[in-house]
């Protein structure tokens, strides 16, 4: 619609992403180099997954909440914008928010389409059926020894919350040569 062609390694990730998303087991791990745009494309794939099922509730999480919260204003910014998205949006906007958003859907889903947390932020109670662990090691997450195992331990709770079927999506830069994404993923 604006004119801009898709890079190639942006058509591969895509590709990537809807492989993994629709062949079990439904995990991916997405390593790319700084700045390629790893989690600009997985914003437009967590706004499709939304388009073809739209009961779907996905988590972002992110070192950081201010970090997994641009994720959702990006997916949000989408879902606004894309003529294919339209009847997504809901008539009143009751969770259209920087940490959640719920798009038209079946009633009866409590939790809502799309909401994120901070690796360390609380997420009992909450289940998914897709999460997007965006950039989770970062220099203050991976740094020490200690605070590698945190985050290890820490992201092997999110089999809890994902739900029987649900797709789990790591995506990132590895910060040290212990990097989590080698052993955990």
């Amino acid at each position: 619609m604006l004119g801009f062609e898709t890079p190639k390694h942006h058509q591969d990730i895509l590709r990537f992403l809807v492989d993994a998303y629709l062949t079990p087991p439904h995990r991916a791990l997405l390593l790319a180099f700084r700045h390629s745009g790893k989690s600009s494309v997985v914003g437009i794939f967590a706004a499709w997954a939304l388009m073809v099922r739209p009961k779907t509730r996905i988590l972002v999480l992110s070192a950081e909440s201010n970090l997994a919260s641009r994720m959702v204003s990006h997916i949000k910014h989408i879902l606004e914008n894309h003529p294919s998205c339209r009847d997504l949006l809901p008539s009143v906007k009751k969770e259209w928010g920087a940490h959640k958003i719920t798009i038209t859907r079946p009633i009866g889903i409590r939790e809502p389409s799309v909401i994120c947390q901070g690796v360390q932020g609380n997420i009992t109670g909450l289940r998914a059926d897709m999460i997007i662990c965006d950039d989770v090691e970062v220099p203050n997450t991976s740094n020490t020894v200690q605070k590698r195992q945190i985050l290890r331990t820490r992201l092997r709770e999110l089999d809890f919350i994902l739900s029987p079927e649900g797709t789990m999506i790591y995506i990132g830069t590895p910060h040290t040569s212990d990097t989590i994404y080698r052993t955990e993923i």
